[in-house]
């Protein structure tokens, strides 16, 4: 208690305070464009924390790193468009809840959910930390892609309304996250020559294209015919009792947050699909998700929040780094003369307390600044859509540009946008596509590893125990809506 006291003593400087809020709202500025990750934005500021002293350089990377995961549902509330891959789970009941006129209670929601899920995560981190990331560390191969293949088996929940087309999805996701480089061999894959395939496909160009430009082209459809969309802003606010009724749904998905992010290798986008998935398994109207359930963005953005407290543990108490961020981060750390490990916390109690109580302002501060930029964020909706449709797909080019400088994911972002458009004129979801492309490479690599490890025994995957558990779990996930659908039918 002392050290935390402490803590709340050090951060109470006025540039460390300017500094945390400047990477705060620098952060959603980040998350809110389409291809500028969680990960580049905490990388591009990483150089400008050098001179500064530990407690504000990392809190500045914290500050970014927060805001950022928060401002990638903006946008996909907003305009259908995924800030960062966690989002993409957010489009499915956000955009639907936009173009019923609800942008703002869907915004509101989503800050709230944000802003209670980092907190959550956050306390878990101070009261918990050594003894989780102790179980963390019994994951490896095997376990790896059990909750890989548990990922997977969403598909099912988030295919919409038929189950075949979502696969189908889900399937073509995999095939894409194939091309490249064999992840244990290296030999090369469906790369027809090509050097720009030798290295794969990156998802967020595809990510980028299928709902960021399919809109776009959508959009302009439109406004070369007579289907002219009159978007409406409902100004009714979040009330009392629905805020009461998502909070289950917000906690619940928090737990699953943290825990995602203390898994290496598994991040905020596994942790908002896994989270939304069981929003739907726990209601009882499964059938609103999809069409705009405040549950259905409650649960994506609780989970993709709390990831940044939960990925905080393995970081501190092992030096191990819970996701591309945190490897950041790491560099960050040990820059200032910080070796994170069990020998942080003796030896530098005090900086580590201050890094606490900067994690619980940067999510109080996420709530402020995302409860009165509401009423600005939906002017958006309002911008003409000869202006806004240009204005979109310039974000889209620029967004898969700035990945590495490449005029190939340019390329790869419009094939897609051409393909996400005709997903929605034949009504086929989109968001399996991603779900393949993010956990393919991680299923196979994990997959083959676990192998090796066995030398070829395929017992690894039903002798040990979180292996077993994943791996029920994700059959059961897989064939509920379908077995749930049928009885439905009988009934």
């Amino acid at each position: 208690m002392s050290l935390l006291m402490e803590g709340i003593v050090n951060i109470l400087h006025w540039d460390v305070l300017l500094f945390l809020t400047f990477g705060t709202l620098l952060g959603i500025i980040i998350g809110s464009l389409p291809g500028l990750t969680s990960t580049m934005g905490v990388a591009l500021m990483l150089p400008l924390t050098f001179g500064m002293d530990a407690v504000t350089g990392i809190l500045l990377l914290i500050g970014v790193y927060f805001g950022s995961v928060y401002g990638g549902s903006l946008t996909a509330i907003l305009i259908n468009t995924p800030g960062t891959p966690a989002s993409a789970a957010t489009v499915i009941d956000g955009y639907p809840l936009t173009q019923k006129g609800k942008a703002q209670k869907a915004l509101t929601v989503s800050t709230l959910s944000c802003a209670i899920g980092g907190l959550v995560s956050v306390i878990v981190l101070i009261l918990v930390a050594p003894q989780l990331a102790n179980f963390a560390l019994k994951f490896s191969a095997p376990e790896s892609f059990a909750l890989a293949l548990f990922g997977l088996s969403i598909v099912s929940s988030i295919a919409g309304d038929s189950l075949v087309k979502g696969l189908m999805a889900g399937t073509l996701g995999l095939l894409i996250a194939s091309i490249g480089l064999d992840p244990i061999g290296g030999f090369p894959r469906f790369t027809f020559g090509m050097s720009e395939l030798s290295s794969g496909i990156n998802f967020i160009p595809i990510m980028i294209g299928l709902f960021a430009a399919s809109e776009a082209f959508k959009s302009m459809e439109d406004i070369f015919t007579e289907n002219k969309v009159k978007v409406t802003i409902d100004k009714v606010k979040l009330k009392w009792l629905e805020f009461k009724g998502l909070i289950g749904t917000i906690l619940r998905s928090a737990g699953i947050g943290t825990f995602t992010g203390m898994v290496p290798g598994a991040g905020a986008d596994i942790a908002a699909f896994v989270a939304y998935n069981e929003a739907k398994r726990f209601a009882k109207n499964k059938e609103e998700f999809g069409k705009g359930d405040l549950r259905g963005v409650a649960a994506p953005e609780a989970a993709g929040n709390s990831v940044t407290g939960g990925a905080m543990i393995p970081l501190l108490t092992l030096g191990i780094p819970g996701d591309a961020v945190t490897a950041v981060l790491l560099g960050a750390l040990m820059v200032q003369g910080l070796q994170p490990g069990p020998m942080l916390f003796e030896s530098n109690g005090p900086i580590v307390y201050t890094l606490f109580v900067g994690m619980l302002l940067a999510n109080v501060l996420l709530l402020v600044f995302g409860l009165l930029g509401i009423r600005l964020f939906t002017k958006v909706l309002l911008i003409p859509q000869t202006i806004l449709t240009p204005l979109i797909l310039m974000l889209c080019v620029v967004g898969a540009y700035s990945l590495g400088n490449n005029y190939f994911d340019i390329v790869v972002m419009f094939i897609a946008g051409v393909v996400g458009y005709f997903f929605k004129r034949f009504k086929i979801p989109a968001s399996p596509v991603i779900l393949g492309l993010i956990l393919g490479p991680m299923l196979e690599s994990n997959f083959r590893r676990a192998l090796v490890m066995s030398q070829g025994d395929l017992s690894i995957f039903y002798t040990r125990p979180i292996t077993v558990v994943l791996l029920v779990i994700a059959v059961i996930t897989l064939f509920t809506p379908l077995f749930s659908k049928k009885l439905f039918k009988k009934s």
